[in-house]
């Protein structure tokens, strides 16, 4: 009888899915995994379905994940403040043109 381990699960590819750890064959990582079932409550379940990955693999990225949580905690707290910056020196039009539209109809 042979055992799966996580190694038949995870990979890690330089290149790919920037070298991030990963379901194997696929460019779903273990922080999207974590992201969607422990930040937006999906369960093993419905990952396994929405992304037509196996329950297995679900599990694996989530053991994979609490056996290096603090490496992927601060991997996503470094894209979070990323995106933050990003969106600090490009803000958005969009409440400057609703206020123009607003004046508009006010004269």
């Amino acid at each position: 009888m042979t055992t799966e381990t996580l190694n038949q699960h995870i990979e890690i590819t330089p290149g790919i899915s920037s070298g991030k750890p990963r379901i194997a064959g696929r460019r779903i990582t273990v922080e999207n995994i974590v992201i969607w079932h422990e930040r937006l409550g999906k369960s093993a379940d419905e990952i396994a379905s929405d992304y037509d990955i196996t329950l297995a693999d679900v599990y694996a990225a989530l053991a994979y994940y609490f056996d290096h949580r603090h490496e992927i905690d601060q991997s996503l707290e470094e894209s979070r403040a990323f995106v933050n910056a990003l969106r600090q020196k490009s803000s958005s039009k969009l409440p400057q043109k609703i206020q123009d539209l607003t004046q508009r109809g006010e004269d």
